[in-house]
């Protein structure tokens, strides 16, 4: 496995080798009694990870971006407001998700690298009637965290349904859906949840659920439209054989092993392994002489870091100088700063050995692109960390 290159972006990440045995499995048919089952405890096991237990889950074939367009689409009808806090790319995409179904959007967008001020949201809540609100838990394009317990808190109070964006975030930073009054919380596969490319889920509270059944108008999206998927999803959570459109099978018996492994583990030191992680790489990172896209520690996410490049830097010789290292880094993500950081993935199975290869060769390929720096101040705060 020496050619093989260690994966570090933002997702696809590295998996399990147990949840990619999955995925060569033969392939069952959908309405078998063995898969039926399956699906039914990966809809259960969901529940469990996202710590929604009253909740609906929803396992559709997609992306990412499919699973914001189902939650969008399902509790938005024409004319309805919707509040949107963007830390970057992503947060901007949902606002152009929700202006498709006829939504009016407000944008509080932040600061480069920084969240949106609780007191500025509820300051916009109280000027204006919302019907949702929507915010990234870790946008990808920033690496930011935004303070989810808080908003999700402020949606409660002001009777405003909120969707949380947890592509990069889900079984990588704690969540607890119930508890903290969110309405909707959605994935992808691809990122902590740790399976292959190709699932959109997420779990709509009761809540959100019962919005969704008063709505007036015809959901504008047949793909999406929960009244094709929630007779399905109930039916496979009764044990019972039902069909809409083929589910991706591998890729969900590659979901159950995959939740399995992360409840195995545990959530809560699932989630301390990831801050650690977190810790570590930044503080390698600024051993090396290099600052990060996010203002500070708070607002820094946990399963995903963005350094920003020394000034005069090729970032593509950079780029395939760590490539030629043996690991895969991924580049900016913003328009307006695309040349001026890269990003670091470290989330799901992220190991200390993970984190020590691709600090190693980072600091290789600063080294060989003329930056000046003592080889080993990095790794060092990785074993630090670890």
């Amino acid at each position: 496995m020496k050619s093989r290159k260690l994966l570090m972006i933002p997702g696809p990440i590295e998996f399990e080798s147990e949840v990619m045995q999955c995925m060569a499995v033969p392939t069952p048919s959908h309405v078998s009694p063995g898969f039926i089952d399956l699906f039914a405890n990966s809809l259960k096991l969901m529940k469990e990870v996202w710590k929604c237990p009253s909740g609906q889950a929803f396992i559709v074939a997609g992306t990412g971006t499919l699973a914001m367009d189902m939650a969008a689409v399902n509790l938005i009808e024409t004319g309805d407001k919707a509040l949107v806090i963007s830390t970057g790319y992503f947060g901007l995409r949902y606002a152009e998700i929700l202006k498709r179904y006829g939504a009016q959007v407000d944008i509080l967008e932040a600061e480069v690298g920084n969240i949106v001020p609780l007191e500025l949201i509820e300051q916009q809540l109280k000027s204006k009637s919302y019907k949702l609100l929507t915010f990234t838990h870790v946008d990808t394009s920033t690496a930011v965290l935004n303070d989810a317990k808080s908003i999700g808190a402020l949606g409660k109070k002001y009777n405003v349904l909120t969707i949380l964006d947890g592509v990069c975030s889900v079984a990588g930073e704690e969540i607890k859906q119930e508890d903290w009054g969110i309405d909707v919380v959605l994935t992808a596969s691809q990122k902590a949840i740790g399976v292959p490319p190709g699932l959109a889920l997420l779990v709509a509270s009761k809540n959100a659920m019962q919005t969704f059944e008063q709505r007036t108008s015809p959901v504008a999206n047949y793909y999406g439209d929960w009244t094709n998927w929630l007779p399905i999803m109930k039916a496979y959570e009764n044990r019972q054989a039902s069909y809409f459109g083929t589910p991706a099978v591998n890729l969900v018996i590659a979901l159950e092993k995959s939740l399995q492994l992360i409840l195995k583990e545990g959530l809560d030191s699932r989630f301390d392994r990831h801050r650690r992680a977190g810790k570590a790489m930044r503080a390698a990172i600024k051993a090396l002489g290099l600052d990060l896209l996010s203002k500070n520690e708070q607002v820094s996410a946990n399963t995903l870091s963005a350094p920003l490049y020394p000034n005069l830097m090729d970032t593509a010789s950079f780029l395939k100088a760590v490539n030629q290292e043996g690991v895969i880094l991924a580049g900016g993500l913003l328009p307006q700063l695309k040349n001026s950081y890269f990003r670091i993935g470290h989330m799901g199975s992220v190991n200390k050995n993970d984190l020590l290869a691709t600090v190693g060769a980072i600091e290789s390929a600063l080294k060989n692109n003329g930056y000046s720096h003592e080889l080993g101040l990095g790794t060092a705060q990785i074993l630090k960390h670890f």
